[in-house]
């Protein structure tokens, strides 16, 4: 294996590593297995509408050979399907922060009642 690849492969390793832990703690606490999902899919959201712009200004030619209403559904599809692969392979974080934020807060609210 050459050095170029070594790193992104021990990064990928790391990365499922990572995911099995976290799995294995959510499996254990159903409130931060709940914050998670609901982080995951606010992030997948959020980058669902990024996608969406990145395609706004597409020519009229596409995949469909139009841009009418097969050519708004498809892309409308297609933009959900970036999001969410972006999402599964790791995201660009927000997810991460929104959980520790919505944990933070349902601490806060649990020694306040």
């Amino acid at each position: 294996m050459t050095a170029a690849l070594a790193l992104p492969a021990a990064n990928l390793a790391l990365g499922v590593a990572g995911k099995v832990v976290d799995g294995i703690a959510n499996a254990l606490d159903p409130a931060k297995a709940k914050a998670k999902k609901q982080a995951d899919d606010f992030e997948t959201m959020f980058l669902e509408q990024m996608t969406q712009h990145m395609f706004t200004n597409m020519g009229a030619e596409g995949p469909l050979g139009e841009n009418g209403t097969g050519g708004d559904v498809w892309r409308s599809q297609l933009t959900q399907q970036y999001a969410k692969q972006i999402q599964k392979s790791g995201g660009i974080g927000v997810s991460d922060q929104i959980m520790r934020e919505m944990l933070s807060l349902q601490a806060q609210a649990s020694k306040g009642a």
